[in-house]
């Protein structure tokens, strides 16, 4: 029945309908309920006020978010490619969210054209069907962070190192650098991706003919890139090199702490690095986890053993990508040894993502392909339809809920109208404990809603006190009146108001 539907429909016509049918998937995983559906906190409100800043009073960012391992920042490439967006829709946080899932949907379809080129249609519609339905793909496409651009722009950037190389056409290799240098800004490790696209580029120019414009994209790409750290450029120059005193700090005092060994972190992060898109968080799901990893080495070995041609090819330049991978986020990310619960940090290999479905497309592939000697001659088709299905439906099973764990945007908003109806005219003044952490997720709907955020003017001001309980240890009081009346002690505040704006947020108003 498949053969005379696929011989009456054509190939090129049913692998369109595959793609469609993905991308829908996709689009209807990432919409749903998306002005609730995605966390909101400091980092979304501190975006949101950049590019508030930038569109109503031009005031043109020069570094992209803070990080989380060192006190510099992301690229502001990222700032920069969702201005449009803030433009056209006024900073609504909903329509910046709805440009980052429709970018998640557009990685899909990326993705899906990678698999379908090295591996056949089948490894293309079963890579496209698992990044759809994957629940660390749609939760990383339902929110404001900058992490959540990488997943289309490593695609794109694998996907043009991987046509330039198989159809000798220079251009690509421009594409696929554009692509390195937007995962580059959307995440300072997304750097580690750079090497593998640089090795296959190497490839390209030592090949015949390959010194010519292969070797010249070369140069347009180095071009690009520094011309992309221009903004960086001028702040240093502004700001007597703070960013480059806070990298260089980070590095000599050891990058990030650990006390585990490093045979252990480098199993653990290569878990984490092979599981993710397939299996989720490792501590959520632990034997899945082992499983999807388990799954991907398998057929990394198998496919650049047993594979010809550019399959072959493809399956060494991966796996060598993910070894890469997983050995510079042991050494430069070695936090990631330690999953801490409501504090996941698996987007520092998001740019990873990508090959891991692939790679499980070129699976489900070569065993649908399968034929033992004295079996049905359905088997492998079988086995490949059993494994997607198991696979699929572990994702559907776990996806983020329809409702942020707290509340995601309207929450902010109602935690802010209650803040007004309390502050009255008064300009609001923002305290954050623990003090590390900014007080922005509340000072962007406050500043969206019309009210003064800032500090007290001649007759006085209402001091906000935001307050995170998942912090307590580091701020020494428990949230929800210890920890606000110490921090307000002696400076004659009188408390009026205090609520839980979402669960462990505490929000405390005082005149």
């Amino acid at each position: 029945m498949a053969a005379r539907f696929r011989s009456f429909v054509g190939q090129p016509m049913l692998d369109r309908l595959v793609l469609i049918g993905v991308v829908a998937l996709a689009a209807v995983l990432r919409l749903i309920n998306l002005p609730a559906r995605g966390m909101w906190d400091a980092d979304q409100g501190h975006d949101m006020l950049v590019l508030r800043a930038l569109i109503r009073a031009g005031e043109v960012p020069l570094l992209g978010p803070p990080t989380s391992i060192g006190d510099f920042h992301h690229g502001v490439l990222y700032y920069y490619l969702l201005a449009p967006s803030a433009a056209l829709s006024g900073a609504d946080p909903v329509a910046i969210a709805a440009t980052i899932a429709i970018a998640g949907v557009a990685a899909v379809a990326v993705t899906w054209w990678l698999a379908r080129a090295i591996g056949g249609s089948v490894a293309g519609a079963v890579a496209g069907l698992l990044m759809a339905v994957s629940a660390s793909a749609v939760d990383e496409s339902i929110f404001i962070w900058n992490p959540n651009l990488i997943a289309l722009s490593s695609s794109i950037a694998l996907a043009a190192a991987w046509r330039a190389w198989t159809t000798g056409r220079a251009r690509w290799w421009v594409v696929a650098g554009i692509g390195a240098i937007v995962t580059m800004h959307c995440h300072v490790l997304g750097a580690i991706l750079l090497p593998p696209i640089a090795a296959l580029w190497v490839a390209a120019v030592r090949r015949p003919g390959g010194r010519g414009a292969v070797a010249r994209t070369g140069l347009v790409v180095v071009a690009l890139l520094v011309l992309s750290y221009v903004p960086l450029a001028i702040h240093e120059l502004g700001a007597d090199f703070s960013e480059t005193r806070a990298l260089l700090a980070f590095v000599a005092f050891g990058g990030e702490p650990s006390t585990m060994a490093l045979p252990a972190r480098l199993l653990i992060i290569g878990l984490r690095v092979l599981a993710w898109p397939l299996a989720g968080l490792v501590t959520n799901a632990p034997a899945a986890a082992l499983l999807a990893a388990a799954f991907v080495v398998a057929v990394l070995v198998w496919r650049a053993r047993a594979a010809t041609g550019a399959e072959r090819t493809a399956a060494t330049w991966f796996a060598g990508t993910l070894a890469w991978t997983i050995l510079a986020l042991t050494v430069a990310a070695s936090g990631l040894a330690t999953a801490i619960p409501r504090l996941p940090n698996d987007h520092y290999h998001a740019f990873a993502d990508p090959i891991v479905f692939v790679v499980a497309g070129l699976g489900a592939a070569a065993i649908a392909r399968w034929r033992p000697k004295g079996s049905p001659t359905a088997i492998g088709p079988a086995l490949a339809g059993v494994l997607v299905v198991v696979i699929a439906a572990f994702n559907l099973a776990t996806q983020p809920p329809q409702t942020a764990p707290d509340g995601g945007w309207p929450a902010a908003q109602t935690a802010a109208t209650r803040v007004i109806a309390a502050a009255g005219t008064e300009p609001i003044e923002l305290q954050s404990l623990p003090t590390f952490k900014s007080a922005e997720a509340l000072a962007f709907p406050l500043v969206a809603a019309g009210a003064t955020v800032g500090p007290a003017g001649p007759d006085g001001a209402t001091r906000v006190v935001l307050c995170d309980a998942l912090f307590e240890g580091a701020i020494g009081a428990e949230c929800g009146g210890p920890a606000e009346d110490a921090a307000t002690a002696g400076n004659g505040l009188r408390l009026v108001d205090r609520f839980e704006a979402a669960p462990g947020r505490w929000v405390s108003v005082y005149h």
